[in-house]
């Protein structure tokens, strides 16, 4: 049976949506009417949440005689009530998650979306047949690098690096120190103006003096550069860059947690941007990243200091960035386009 309206409860508003919110439904909400299928903002809040009062949106959903209500990472007893009093009224659900697990709202709800295999396989066994993936899309593929250049990076002219981040980094994972010949500006959740002085003065008051130390070397570093993201300044600074990296750090779980550390859980879409522009990309290796990069090929895998140096002097090579580049784009801009994902999403909707 083919579905004819779904309704959306989003964890963000939509004129101010986090992410996830733009990625897992706004951004899906063309395709599912072209498709033919009705949509629905049956609740957003006025603030990002995850735990809202969900009072009248079973109401809303029956009135609006949807067929299916996807819940965009909303959880909690309220959420699981909302689900059972939906399936009690003939109305199926979607539980549509992008960097944890909750099997309580995987049983309450009829399907489960989550973005990597790797988040799928956390879940218990006997839940694995209503676990989907459906990935992140890759939100403007017609952005794409032409020129990668001749330059081979000296201390007076750079090679340049981009690193987008959704943090506040106050250092460069196993980078540490650019080399001479090259620059990395890092898009995060930088402030601006007075508001990022008094954030630099914050951090400092709140760390140790060694803590401290490091911290103004890496602001001091001219071959770092901190900017505040934008939707549309992120993609400037990426298409400007020579080269892109992804360095995490993988601290080890805490002893007594059960649950995967955050940089396992991440999904592949910061990964994708860039190859996707045809940016040769280092990266460390995390379980969202390993099935999309071939070593070598489309890309570098780095596990140490001695690795990034390695892979960051072969990108050296004008022609080695062209080639890796290309293949980059040409690996992910299919299997990971928003058509794909919305087809995907579809396909869960109908089996609901």
């Amino acid at each position: 049976m083919s579905v004819q309206c779904v309704g959306f409860v989003l964890c963000s508003p939509s004129s101010r949506p986090l992410p996830s919110s733009r990625i897992a439904v706004l951004n899906m909400l063309p395709f599912l009417s072209a498709a033919g299928i009705d949509t629905r903002i049956l609740f957003e809040p006025a603030e990002p949440t995850e735990t809202p009062d969900l009072t009248g949106v079973a109401e809303r959903a029956i009135e609006a005689k949807c067929d299916v209500v996807v819940l965009q990472k909303i959880r909690g007893p309220g959420a699981e009530a909302l689900a059972h009093k939906l399936a009690a009224a003939g109305v199926g659900t979607v539980y549509c998650v992008c960097d944890l697990v909750d099997a309580s709202m995987a049983r309450a709800t009829d399907a489960t979306t989550v973005v990597t295999e790797y988040l799928k396989s956390l879940y218990p066994t006997q839940l694995q047949s209503r676990i989907h993936v459906v990935h992140d899309g890759i939100e403007r593929p017609v952005m794409e690098k032409k020129e990668w250049g001749n330059n081979t990076g000296t201390w007076l002219n750079p090679l340049k690096a981009v690193l987008v981040t959704s943090a506040t980094l106050d250092h460069l994972p196993f980078i540490d120190q650019p080399p001479r010949w090259l620059k990395v500006g890092i898009v995060g959740r930088y402030a601006r103006g007075l508001r990022r002085w008094q954030e630099t003065r914050w951090t400092l008051a709140m760390q140790t003096r060694d803590e401290r130390f490091d911290y103004l070397r890496f602001l001091a570093n001219r071959r770092i550069e901190c900017l505040p993201w934008d939707q549309e300044g992120v993609y400037k600074e990426m298409l400007q860059a020579d080269l892109a990296v992804i360095p995490i750090d993988q601290p080890a779980a805490a002893l007594d947690s059960t649950a995967s550390p955050p940089w396992k859980v991440k999904s592949e879409n910061r990964l994708t941007m860039k190859m996707s522009i045809g940016l040769p990309v280092i990266a460390t290796p995390i379980p969202s990243y390993e099935p999309v990069i071939e070593h070598g090929v489309n890309g570098f895998f780095a596990r140490s200091t001695h690795d990034w140096k390695a892979c960051l002097t072969a990108l050296r090579d004008p022609e080695r960035r062209r080639e890796m580049g290309v293949a980059a784009r040409a690996s992910v801009t299919r299997k990971y386009s928003m058509k794909e994902q919305a087809t995907k999403l579809i396909r869960v909707l109908s089996e609901v």
